[in-house]
């Protein structure tokens, strides 16, 4: 799959969102929304009023991370507010399945993400239920982190999953992703990079994504 990022709107000036999405738009395909609740992580961020507001102007897929306790009491609300990819914790939920099914029997893809502390085989059980994986490569919670390096490694375990499995579904990276660590991450098996700081946090988005492609492909000699 080729390189795709995944620009973290929460990383944007707050009050510059729709401007933040311009500054993105024909660079990427994707825009990723990090939902924090104060609860399931310490930050609280925003809601589905946000993506609500937003959707009309922009034509970006609308991946939202929901970092919240009991993700299937309003997945309706993000849904129904324009998004078009969600992702839910594994360890937010007991429901997880439902959850995820949920997402899917409305239209939208589902995504099912898991924090550092949580093994990869935790991922295994579900496949059939997710049409991508997002792996934390730092806790959750606040941006402008140093990716963990383990975390790779169960990005390469799901990538062998996968490959064994005959599926190609893709695996998200978030956390810490920047020029020097979006190579290593490729290389452990991921395809879609999730940037916050590294895209909104410079004075040229557009530049940084490209600089960010560009440090993937001489990682992986251009794939």
């Amino acid at each position: 799959m080729a390189v795709r990022i995944a620009p973290s709107i929460l990383a944007a000036d707050f009050g510059c969102f729709r401007a933040a999405l311009e500054a993105i738009e024909g660079a990427v395909d994707i825009v990723h929304f990090d939902v924090m609740d104060g609860h399931f992580v310490p930050n609280l961020t925003f809601g589905p009023a946000l993506i609500r507001a937003l959707r009309p102007a922009s034509k970006l897929v609308f991946d939202v991370h929901l970092m919240i306790e009991r993700p299937e009491t309003s997945l309706s609300s993000y849904i129904d507010a324009g998004a078009d990819r969600v992702a839910i914790h594994h360890e937010a939920t007991p429901h997880v399945h439902r959850a995820l099914m949920m997402i899917r029997e409305a239209g939208r893809q589902a995504g099912l993400a898991i924090n550092p502390g949580t093994p990869v085989e935790a991922v295994f059980p579900l496949l059939d239920a997710v049409d991508y994986v997002l792996v934390m490569t730092v806790n959750p919670g606040f941006g402008g982190q140093s990716l963990i390096p383990a975390t790779l490694k169960k990005v390469a375990a799901l990538r062998r999953r996968l490959a064994e499995g005959g599926r190609r579904i893709p695996i998200m990276v978030d956390g810490g992703i920047d020029p020097t660590t979006i190579g290593p991450a490729k290389a452990a098996g991921a395809d879609e990079f999730v940037a916050g700081t590294a895209v909104f946090g410079t004075g040229d988005p557009r530049a940084a994504i490209a600089a960010l492609k560009e440090a993937a492909g001489r990682m992986t000699g251009g794939r």
